[in-house]
């Protein structure tokens, strides 16, 4: 029996072993030093090329204590430094969930979260009728996409055993690693507003027994031990099972086998429009789309327009119109003649700047209230060097201080005459626009996700820069054209200049979104099953898009074109330009609205299948139709995540002294690598 004494400096022991633990509860790798045959034959590298020991004896990862129970000690367990994982076998699976219910004790889970989940799929009818049961959590990968995701730095890879571990206490709430992840093991609970997971028992590990769920297993369908070590009466270690996401994405340590045979074609039992098919071309299963709606279009707006993403909805248009506009000026502010000059004049661009300003801000706004924990928003700084979304944050932080340096020594400019402001006002335009730009490219690769084949497409790209010239064209036009107007200034050339910009912005997002439905329609994956979601369950709003986006796009180019014509001042001057262009940013506006709702409600994630309850999105919605998220014996009561409670933000100031929010600069700025 691997236990362990617990220090002097803490009478906790790390774990307490029982006196009548169970033979199965125990690890079963031999230790290094065992002459047996079978130690003799332990792997250097798993199968995906990576060494499985993790730590020698000169490294200084080696001999580290994971202070479990604020205890110091150090487990006598002899694989310690050497990556593990779980093995399932699907032959043994009875779906009894003993596995889940272990786990959630073990951790004190409520009902709506859960680290295990046991699904199914199923092929055939009787009597021969095939199911797979797949018990499933987190896999503490080899390149942990969590890990790197994650803004805050609240996960870390440790040595010591391979295990991939998450710190609530420093997770604000944003669930980017719920996005990244394919297998659906981070948690987002919306109440507590933060993330957990699977944390693979290091602390039974440490004396020598199994994960909680390896235990309570009633089949032995579930073991667990030095990954490639292929536990007893055991014949396959596969890495792949129907249903099981690409071992490509994360190189997973977690093994399968899977005798029985099998239909050629298995679905899911959940809402997923997904099903899996026997390729025979690569040997395993691929997913493909599994029309179960049938191909009736609905419209479901409620669903398209008050989703959990709204904030992402309005926080990425506002940022895109805002940076788009802010470009414009800037290079009407330059000092060279441009159709876009009649931006300088002080009429037009002070309030435009504070148009923009007001924009940005409650974009910013309504996306930090979307963290669980929106108190504390800067430690979204964290990960730069990892995190594409720190680098987000980061590029858009500093757009938004440099947006406000620029209109505060832009007006101190109007008072004072001095070319030291000036300067400071041309750093500032300077600072905004390459941090801007920055913000936007990493905006784009925040969402090249391949757990979200739907996101991860070069359309992307071309959505977020149309609609950057577009939104930022239209904003520009809205301001400026108004009060040109006002002022009795000619305003034909801007809106030429306009005009022709929202054509190619829109023009450009229009054939983003045709190459994205012939490659989404082709590759047959999750990303079709979003495409085929999106021409049924929403295919309404889809039209709708369609046709705006068409209408603006002809609009936008016949105003150009017309403003080219002799006599055109009827149409790019006075009210009837300005009644036009009101026009043409009523349709744009609408559909990209629309497209960017969509863009988030269709997104199909490549999970498990047959998952239970809250991990089923069809029953969410159900249980959003009835209220049952409201009922805490029940549900979540969702919309409570990412609510601002001004209480705990006066705590947090009361308890934060200008030294520790100094200290915490200091950290950020202080790289330190991540084991």
């Amino acid at each position: 029996m691997n236990n362990i004494i617990a220090s002097d400096k803490s009478e906790t022991p790390i774990f307490k072993v029982r006196e009548d633990e169970p033979a199965h509860a125990f690890l079963w790798d031999p230790k290094p030093e065992n002459t047996e045959p079978e130690a003799d034959q332990q792997a250097s590298t798993n199968c995906h090329g990576n060494l499985i020991d993790l730590a020698n004896q000169s490294s200084e990862l080696h001999g580290v204590s994971l202070n479990i129970n604020n205890n110091d000690a150090i487990g006598d367990n002899p694989n310690r430094y050497k990556q593990h994982g779980f093995y399932f076998n699907a032959d043994n699976c009875i779906g009894c969930h003993a596995c889940e219910t272990a786990c959630s004790e073990k951790n004190d889970n409520p009902a709506h979260i859960a680290f295990r989940s046991v699904g199914f799929v199923e092929g055939g009818t009787y009597p021969d009728y095939h199911r797979i049961n797949i018990s499933m959590a987190c896999n503490h990968c080899d390149d942990p996409v969590c890990l790197k995701g994650c803004p805050t730095r609240a996960y870390t890879k440790f040595a010591e055993f391979g295990a991939v571990l998450q710190d609530p206490d420093i997770c604000f709430g944003c669930g980017y690693c719920t996005w990244v992840c394919p297998y659906n093991a981070p948690q987002l609970d919306p109440i507590k507003g933060e993330v957990t997971k699977c944390n693979m028992c290091v602390d039974r590990l440490e004396v020598g027994l199994k994960p909680a769920c390896v235990s309570a297993c009633l089949g032995n369908a579930l073991d667990f031990g030095v990954i490639e070590n292929i536990p007893a009466n055991r014949i396959e270690a596969k890495t792949e099972i129907p249903g099981f996401p690409s071992t490509d994405i994360t190189q997973p340590n977690i093994r399968f086998q899977q005798t029985r045979s099998t239909q050629r074609e298995m679905t899911r039992p959940d809402g997923m429009p997904v099903k899996y098919q026997k390729d025979d071309a690569v040997g395993h299963f691929q997913p493909v789309v599994d029309k179960k709606i049938g191909e009736k279009k609905q419209w479901n707006w409620r669903k398209l327009l008050t989703s959990h993403e709204s904030a992402h909805v309005i926080f990425t248009l506002s940022t895109q119109a805002v940076l788009g506009a802010f470009i414009l000026l800037g290079t009407a502010l330059s000092p060279f003649e441009t159709p876009l000059s009649a931006l300088q004049i002080p009429q037009v661009w002070l309030p435009l700047m504070a148009i923009m300003v007001g924009l940005l801000s409650f974009g910013l706004f309504k996306l930090n209230m979307h963290l669980g924990k929106p108190h504390r928003f800067y430690r979204g700084f964290n990960n730069l060097r990892w995190s594409p979304l720190s680098r987000e944050i980061a590029g858009i932080t500093g757009f938004y201080t440099c947006l406000l340096g620029f209109a505060f020594f832009a007006v101190l400019e109007l008072w004072l005459d001095a070319s030291a402001v000036t300067l400071l006002k041309n750093i500032c335009i300077g600072g905004a626009g390459f941090s801007g730009l920055v913000g936007l490219y990493y905006m784009y690769r925040i969402y090249r996700i391949k757990a979200r084949p739907y996101w991860d497409h070069w359309q992307t790209a071309t959505a977020f820069a149309g609609n950057t010239l577009s939104l930022g064209a239209l904003l520009t036009g809205l301001i400026a054209l108004p009060a040109l107007l006002l002022n009795t200034l000619p305003s034909s050339n801007l809106f030429l200049a306009l005009a022709a910009i929202a054509s190619a912005g829109l023009i450009l997002e229009g054939l983003g979104h045709i190459c994205h439905g012939q490659a989404m329609t082709k590759q047959g994956n999750e990303g079709a099953s979003s495409w085929y979601i999106q021409v049924t369950r929403y295919g309404y709003p889809w039209l709708t898009r369609n046709a705006l986006l068409i209408t603006a796009s002809v609009l936008a180019t016949g105003l150009m074109l017309s403003a080219l014509l002799p006599g055109s001042e009827i149409w790019s001057e006075g009210w009837s330009a300005l009644m036009l262009w009101a026009g043409l940013s009523i349709l744009t506006i609408a559909a990209t609205t629309i497209s960017r709702s969509l863009f988030f409600v269709l997104v199909i994630p490549t999970t498990m299948p047959g998952a239970f309850f809250w991990k089923n999105k069809d029953f969410e919605e159900h249980a959003r139709d009835l209220d049952l998220v409201e009922m805490e014996q029940l549900g979540v009561v969702r919309e409570l995540h990412g609510k601002f409670k001004l209480n705990e933000l006066i705590e947090t100031i009361k308890e934060t002294s200008f030294k520790k929010m100094f200290s915490h600069v200091k950290d950020i700025l202080v790289w330190k690598n991540i084991p």
